[in-house]
């Protein structure tokens, strides 16, 4: 189990459903004051209402990941009011057209591109110094086995090239914080969950067979804990194991 997160400021993207909003809400249950951010309002205060319930705290950003000026505004707040941020969660994700990479719209790639990369290149930038102040600054950002499997899914290219970039983009960070911080920069792959994003991209698959994001939550509690010290790591929830990044066989 995670050390002590009670007092700990998080943002969690993509906060009103599926992972993000399980991961709110087990973050919330150890005491963490979560700040949600989803595009859709009644859905947050649905979740507002159950972390209250649990006797949690919260705090509502509707706002839809790719309005990059909210973001910058939203480090702008998160600094006037706590001077701080001690964990990011990176959530917020598009699965995008799941065709021949060919017949990919333009704006469909960069929709998902804005989702899956530079939201999460915005929200780096604009919480960075917040994370740098943290005693124990931890990120966490939500990737897929369609980056870097060594077999590639066809017709995924749009979702599996983000996610790769993703990855790059949140190793950069690590190797960069490493050794002058305190930040820590982790990867998870979810896997196959019980999630709406799922049943899209898989609709004649039994969502009962699948493991639901409830069971995921803990698992990134740990990531986003102050004792934890790895950096620029793959968190694979299949196989419950740390992963390094090597090079291509």
């Amino acid at each position: 189990m995670p050390s002590d997160l009670s007092g700990r400021i998080a943002l969690v993207t993509g906060a009103s459903r599926g992972v993000g909003r399980a991961v709110a809400l087990d973050l919330a249950a150890r005491g963490v004051h979560v700040i949600a951010l989803a595009r859709t309002q009644g859905a947050l205060e649905e979740l507002d209402d159950e972390i209250r319930k649990r006797g949690g705290a919260a705090t509502l950003a509707p706002c839809d990941v790719k309005d990059f000026e909210a973001l910058d505004r939203l480090g702008r707040a998160i600094f006037d009011r706590w001077g701080k941020l001690d964990i990011l969660v990176g959530n917020a994700g598009a699965l995008g057209p799941i065709t021949p990479v060919g017949h990919i719209e333009p704006k469909q790639w960069d929709d998902v591109f804005a989702v899956n990369v530079t939201a999460n290149w915005r929200l780096i930038r604009s919480l960075d110094v917040l994370l740098r102040a943290s005693d124990a600054g931890r990120a966490v950002f939500v990737t897929s086995g369609a980056a870097h499997a060594a077999r590639v899914r066809p017709f995924w290219t749009a979702y599996g090239a983000s996610k790769a970039a993703l990855e790059a983009l949140a190793r950069s960070y690590a190797a960069e914080t490493a050794n002058i911080t305190s930040v820590r920069v982790m990867l998870v792959n979810p896997g196959p969950l019980r999630t709406r994003m799922r049943a899209q991209a898989m609709p004649g698959e039994d969502p009962s067979s699948l493991r639901t994001p409830e069971d995921l939550a803990p698992k990134v509690a740990e990531l986003c804990a102050p004792d934890w010290t790895l950096t620029g790591k793959l968190y694979d929830f299949p196989q419950d194991r740390v992963l390094s990044f090597s090079e291509p066989a």
